[in-house]
């Protein structure tokens, strides 16, 4: 049989869903998905700083999923999240999924030059450690970080999620270009191709060496003249990468820019960036919660919560998550 996106289930309250206070909202909906409550946790500080959890219910023998993303403040989030891991295995929960709907320190995944850490690897080791059995996250911005992991993960994607915004909005046509700002987001912009069945182009740009946050844009291959252009990436962060890639794109004759990613990092002036650039719309999901004074009129969210939700109760179930990303008439 196969499920579909909002089947409903009867919970025999052995499912316990609790969040953090990184990104509540996004926690309670996922809760509402799966029509149930949110569990309780007692989440304070000692006067002198140190993060003080006590889990307000009975755990034992359940399953229970802790939805926290690691963003800014990734240090604090990160540290609550352990801290309420290791408080769960020992209230003798029987498997504890950590949802990380955003996995920060990922782009710190391998050793670029001498006397660099693996930070993304480290992270990794201080979950499991913590008392995680299993991880439930989401775009990755490596797919080697799976690896990382000695406990079995589930790697969501947003791309459907993405590209079924745009299919309603723009509508079929064959003018449309996925762009992907980098050669290693390629893999990403052909997959987000295939549901809108466009064609791709790649921004080849060079980082200025040891500089942070800033690219430059070098060469678009592909062809974006007199196309409707979506470039599409994991994270916007700084969004230096989105803008130039934009003012390229445009300079080479496409007809309009929109943008899309999983994750809205947007540190920084990314905001003013945005705001100012050619992009007419960028396209963000709710991994990561946005401020109110960064809601700009030219920024869209659409929420991941039913993703999540379907996927924590595949989970439940013991059954297959990947089935999720499975078109019609695939086995």
């Amino acid at each position: 049989m196969r499920l579909r996106m909002g089947d409903r289930f009867h919970f025999d309250g052995s499912l316990k869903i609790f969040s953090g206070t990184a990104n509540p909202d996004l926690a309670e909906a996922i809760a509402n998905a799966l029509g149930i409550k949110l569990s309780s946790v007692k989440i304070s500080r000692f006067s002198d700083g140190e993060l003080y959890v006590r889990i307000e219910e009975n755990v034992r023998g359940a399953d229970v999923f802790v939805v926290q993303p690691t963003c800014y403040p990734g240090d604090k989030n990160l540290m609550e999240l352990l801290i309420m891991l290791d408080a769960l295995r020992r209230a003798s929960a029987s498997r504890i999924t950590a949802v990380i709907p955003y996995y920060g320190y990922a782009r710190q995944d391998r050793k670029t030059q001498g006397r660099e850490p693996i930070t993304a690897k480290l992270v990794a080791n201080l979950i499991t450690t913590a008392g995680a059995d299993r991880v439930l996250t989401c775009d990755l911005h490596a797919g080697q970080i799976q690896g990382f992991f000695d406990i079995p993960l589930d790697h969501l994607t947003a791309i459907p999620l993405l590209a079924d915004y745009f299919l309603e909005y723009l509508g079929a046509r064959d003018d449309i270009v996925v762009v992907s700002p980098d050669v290693g987001g390629v893999v990403r912009a052909r997959k987000f191709a295939e549901y809108l069945r466009a064609a791709i182009a790649i921004v080849d740009k060079r980082r200025p060496y040891e500089i942070p946050n800033v690219s430059e844009v070098m060469e678009i291959v592909g062809d974006v003249k007199d196309k409707v252009a979506i470039i599409v990436d994991d994270i916007i962060d700084t969004a230096g990468t989105m803008v130039n890639a934009a003012k390229a794109i445009l300079e080479r004759g496409a007809k309009v820019v929109y943008a899309c990613a999983t994750h809205a990092v947007l540190s920084g002036n990314a905001i003013e960036r945005l705001n100012n650039s050619p992009i007419k719309e960028v396209l963000l999901t709710d991994t990561i919660p946005l401020p109110a004074e960064k809601r700009i009129e030219k920024i869209k969210i659409r929420s991941i919560a039913s993703l999540f939700a379907e996927a924590i109760r595949r989970i439940h179930y013991n059954l297959s998550v990947s089935m999720l990303f499975k078109r019609e008439g695939e086995e």
